[in-house]
């Protein structure tokens, strides 16, 4: 089993707004480059520096292309951050660095710099600690060198080599900390509390209770707007696979004619509720949602890790699913699902991990659609037993799940995947309520554990290298993005 990680963790560490297409292979990179900008200056002026050498290595090197990595990295060198950047000029600002060979680093000053040559792929070389690794250097006062090398955990995580965690991190003295899920039923029984109220309770050892709902709340407020964005954009998505979108066809098919123009996303939510809800029209909403955010994801467009950014349409499309076909859901119930989930979340990335280049893509989308369906079960009325063990059922059959993306890309078979992940959950949800977690054979914890072996035996082609399964077996041309 995984050695115990005494970390704590919030709402807002596993719940990230960003840009896609990757959390590991995007995201991470971009908050590595601003943090070794920061720790150098720490010591130094950033206009002594000369130069900037970047080397990707393993997996950041192998399909790094294909998941933006050398744009994440550059975004977070000229000063950009993934909360905030104006997604649409991403193309427009790598192009000036590539055409005019000139970083602005911090966006405060030119330096020379050449893409063939400052920024290198090492293809063939790996370092021990995690697959995800990148070295930054900068030449500065009197040709002195200035390195750092980190790895991009998964998730958005990001840790620097020589510290068990990331510099930025705050430790606290929780009220009820957890590492299993066993820990977290003795405190729902001791308590008499849901599993979102102990989540809740923990979370104001960071917080206040209003920042806390606050924050929670606009995290759905970007995964809502992802969705609606994504369900109203067609035409294809970058990269060279020439994948063609598909969630606007789903739901303006599902809506028919003369009931598609929505001015907002609750607009749009609210016209769903009242439309047919026979089994396969919700199905297909689910499949619309999951696919509306993932194509945005893959269009670098803003999205939320949950818990990265290859998962990032599973937990929306289930919450939009909950919002939709649920009669008066409000605020709270919102506030409790995304609570739920991040605690299932945590307890998966102490025991196991969320990084497909460390665990293929069990430990993504499995992991996205365990959170889904506990959140999903408790929101129900689920006892908390029941609703870990909805977020077992959906991990159960997610084991093995490898990694194994065309290209590199974070498209085939990525986006369909979290349709599947979504309506997995949904079920796992089911099933639970109709269950008696006494009589249950295999506990959340046992299915933490088993998945964390089952990544140790799993073959490196599949965890996220680009080099077995599907991507070795399709025959594809992939242009440079």
């Amino acid at each position: 089993m995984k050695a115990e990680i005494k970390e704590t963790l919030s709402i807002f560490d596993i719940f990230k707004i960003g840009v896609g297409p990757s959390s590991s292979h995007t995201m991470g990179p971009w908050r590595a480059a601003q943090y070794f900008l920061t720790s150098f200056q720490k010591k130094n002026q950033l206009e002594s520096i000369q130069k900037i050498e970047i080397l990707l290595y393993g997996s950041l090197a192998k399909t790094g292309k294909g998941h933006g990595t050398d744009i994440a990295v550059l975004l977070g060198l000229i000063g950009e951050d993934p909360v905030t950047t104006d997604t649409s000029k991403i193309n427009e600002k790598i192009d000036f660095i590539k055409k005019n060979q000139s970083l602005k680093v911090a966006g405060s000053f030119s330096l020379p710099f050449i893409y063939e040559t400052d920024l290198i792929f090492c293809y063939k070389e790996s370092l021990p600690a995690h697959p995800n690794a990148m070295t930054l250097t900068i030449t500065h006062t009197n040709n002195e060198k200035f390195s750092e090398t980190y790895y991009s955990i998964g998730g958005g995580f990001v840790t620097k080599e020589g510290e068990s965690a990331n510099e930025n991190t705050k430790s606290v003295n929780l009220p009820f900390p957890i590492q299993k899920a066993e820990d977290l039923l003795a405190y729902t029984s001791k308590e008499k509390k849901h599993i979102w109220e102990i989540v809740f309770e923990n979370e104001k050892a960071w917080r206040e209770s209003e920042e806390i709902k606050k924050g929670v709340l606009n995290i759905w407020k970007v995964m809502k707007e992802c969705i609606f964005k994504g369900a109203y954009i067609d035409g294809m998505l970058p990269g060279g696979l020439q994948v063609i979108r598909r969630a606007k066809k789903i739901n303006q098919n599902l809506l028919g004619e003369g009931n598609t123009d929505f001015k907002n996303a609750d607009d749009w939510f609210r016209h769903i509720g009242t439309h047919k809800a026979d089994f396969n029209s919700i199905l297909r909403w689910v499949s619309c949602f999951a696919l509306a955010v993932n194509e945005e994801n893959a269009a670098f467009g803003r999205v939320v890790t949950a818990p990265t950014n290859g998962a990032a349409g599973v937990i929306p499309a289930v919450l939009a699913y909950y919002i939709c076909f649920t009669p008066n859901v409000k605020e709270e119930n919102i506030i409790q699902f995304i609570l739920t989930a991040s605690e299932i979340g945590c307890i998966f990335k102490k025991g196991s991990t969320i990084s497909a280049a460390m665990g293929g893509c069990q430990a993504e989308i499995g992991v996205s659609s365990a959170m889904a369906a506990g959140a999903l079960a408790e929101c129900w009325g689920a006892s908390p037993e029941q609703a870990l063990m909805a977020a077992e059922i959906a991990m159960e059959h997610h084991l093995g799940l490898t990694c194994d993306p065309i290209g590199g890309l974070v498209q085939i078979p990525c986006i369909e995947r979290n349709s599947m992940g979504a309506v997995k959950a949904i079920t796992a949800a089911n099933l639970s309520l109709e269950s008696d977690p006494k009589a249950a054979k295999v506990s959340l914890d046992a299915i933490v554990k088993t998945m964390w072996t089952t990544a140790l035996d799993m073959n490196h082609k599949y965890k996220e290298t680009a080099e077995g399964g599907l991507a070795v077996n399709i025959p594809v041309i992939v242009a440079e993005c």
